[in-house]
């Protein structure tokens, strides 16, 4: 349950993911101003999202099965000044009514979780569990046509075709990922668990494909990519080019 790596580098991660997990916790912030917002970050590894989390003032609870990837977490934990905001579980997200009690979290993360489970309906059904009624689960997947393309520009016609073709969207046994999603797949996925599907958006849309002596074109530069992701990640079509998707789904 470690996190994936996505399939494209160069991208800009999780800039527009954010700003949507910003609006969530400012609404959890207003519903409970007596308490800190509480974040489960399933397969949260090292910390990428959860020391930043913390730091906003959040109590997050890691849980992954890697002890290196959580005693990183920890190491950056105290460097950051968060530690005492930070829980590190070793456990799995097949066992996750073992070490998180059900319906303690106002918002699940399962970042490029989805791509490296056996069983992905099962381990949203777990992080659904684990969600207050009412609260939030935010799903980051590696991105099926995005990876398509990229291994086209590649040269890498074969693993392209097996990419689009395979059920999984996969490239063959030496893959590492067991599956990834599109959109509908996506969809369907929250639905099938209940979820209210609030948010459908492409993280890494246009940036990617970006040159990248436009990405380091200085501050001007920079601009100008970010407002151009931001205009694109709502966009249906663009978003199925994205390098990840994004979708927040509401527990009912």
């Amino acid at each position: 349950m470690t996190t994936a790596a996505g399939d494209l580098l160069g991208a800009t991660r999780g800039g527009q993911v954010q700003r949507v997990l910003d609006a969530e916790l400012a609404a959890v912030s207003r519903a409970h101003p007596d308490r800190r917002p509480r974040i489960l970050d399933v397969g949260g590894g090292s910390g990428a999202w959860a020391v930043p989390l913390a730091a906003s003032g959040c109590a997050v609870t890691v849980v992954d099965t890697s002890p290196n990837a959580l005693a990183t977490l920890q190491r950056r934990a105290r460097e950051a000044g968060v530690d005492e905001l930070i829980t590190a579980v070793q456990g799995d997200v097949d066992a996750l009514i073992e070490v998180v009690p059900p319906e303690s979290a106002d918002l699940v993360l399962g970042h490029e979780l989805l791509e490296v489970v056996d069983d992905a309906p099962r381990a949203l059904a777990a992080m659904t569990v684990a969600a207050v009624p009412g609260g939030a689960v935010s799903v980051l997947v590696t991105g099926r046509h995005a990876a398509v393309l990229g291994r086209v520009l590649a040269g890498e016609l074969t693993e392209a075709r097996m990419v689009l073709t395979d059920a999984e969207g996969r490239f063959g046994p030496a893959d590492k990922l067991r599956r990834r999603l599109d959109a509908s797949a996506l969809r369907a996925l929250l639905d099938a668990e209940g979820l209210h599907l609030e948010v459908l958006q492409g993280d890494g849309v246009l940036d990617t494909w970006v040159p990248r002596a436009v990405r380091d074109g200085g501050p001007a530069a920079t601009r100008a990519v970010a407002e151009l992701e931001a205009l694109a990640a709502d966009v249906p079509a663009l978003r199925e080019v994205a390098v990840r998707l994004h979708a927040l789904g509401r527990r009912v």
